[in-house]
């Protein structure tokens, strides 16, 4: 998707008409708390794989 320089205030412009300037600032707050909720899913979800494979890797006690 290209957009041309023209084209952006256009979209701005109809957001603007559509929401109205104080409901912006509310859509944006919940954007940012459903982006950082998403990314906190992710790092939970990482930190969960990695903790299950540092438990199934054996230990050099457990060899002998």
């Amino acid at each position: 998707m290209n957009l041309n320089g023209w084209e952006i205030p256009i979209i701005i412009l109809a957001i603007l008409i559509l929401f109205g300037g104080k409901k912006i600032p509310e859509f944006m707050n919940g954007l940012g708390k459903g982006i950082r909720s998403f990314k906190k899913g992710l790092n939970d979800i990482e930190e969960e794989i990695k903790s299950d494979l540092n438990d199934d890797k054996p230990s050099s006690s457990d060899e002998c």
